[in-house]
């Protein structure tokens, strides 16, 4: 009889473990804390941690898995470009206008007696007196990837021709070297019928060799261009029409010369695009 009741106990007591565990069970899966199946997911105490991956916490550039991670790229958006000209623009123009205003408006004097290098000295000179003549170191300023033989001769280079934005691989020789130009921005003729006659020898000779005065161009608007002045030619490239009658009215404001009246008109048109 007592071992009779010790087994009904043990069964009481077993059955009642077993309800208990059964019903831990269901309150488990009813609170998500565990899952079956492809969307099981993991608890945060099962993912591996920088902290917790050998060298993870001391190369920044891995993953926990050791596999190199990608650098981020942070793309910011570009800055809208102002409909207006900038500040420093905006100042040069009015400087412009404001020394064009001030420029004697005359006639053209004759062409008489005009012989560039009588009146302006042999191409190219060394003006500044620092071994190389004028026409290389224009060169060498605008030029890219330039190669000289010995200190000056430029014999290479590539230019950005800025009367047409085209560009040019400049290779000296007798049939290449004319594809670049230095072009004066006054032509010196027309400086000699707007005021250069009055200059003497010296002036002539600075203006002609006077590197605001001197753009490394393409040969093809040099030779359009020849002595025109505003009114009369103008580059292809628009914008840089701006920075050319800047230079022009610099040019005819230093050297004390004049501009006729159509000239000025198209300095005036040029500058209230600008």
């Amino acid at each position: 009889m007592t071992s009779r009741r010790r087994r009904t106990r043990a069964t009481v007591q077993s059955s009642i473990v077993t309800l208990v565990l059964a019903v831990g069970v269901w309150a488990l899966f009813s609170s998500g804390a565990l899952s079956t199946g492809a969307g099981a997911t993991t608890s945060a105490a099962d993912t591996p941690s920088a902290a917790s991956t050998p060298g993870a916490a001391n190369n920044p550039g891995t993953t926990g898995s050791g596999t190199a991670a990608r650098p981020t790229v942070t793309t910011s958006a570009p800055t809208p470009a102002t409909s207006g000209p900038s500040r420093a623009s905006s100042q040069s123009v009015a400087a412009a206008r404001a020394t064009l205003a001030g420029l004697p408006v005359k006639g053209k004097a004759p062409a008489t007696g005009y012989d560039r290098e009588a009146d302006f000295g042999t191409p190219w000179l060394d003006v500044d007196h620092n071994g190389c003549d004028t026409r290389n170191d224009v060169l060498a300023r605008d030029l890219t990837d330039v190669v000289r033989q010995g200190p000056c001769k430029v014999v290479s280079g590539d230019l950005v021709s800025p009367y047409t934005g085209g560009e040019i691989a400049f290779v000296r020789g007798n049939t290449t070297s004319t594809l670049v130009q230095i072009d004066h921005v006054v032509a010196l003729e027309n400086a000699w019928r707007t005021g250069a006659q009055q200059l003497s020898q010296a002036e002539r000779q600075a203006l002609a060799n006077d590197p605001e005065n001197l753009f490394a161009v393409d040969g093809r608007s040099n030779s359009q261009k020849r002595s025109g002045d505003a009114a009369t030619w103008l580059p292809a490239a628009t914008g840089f029409r701006c920075e050319y009658v800047e230079h022009q009215i610099e040019v005819k404001a230093e050297y004390r010369l004049w501009v006729v009246p159509a000239e000025r008109d198209a300095m005036e048109r040029v500058l209230s695009t600008c």
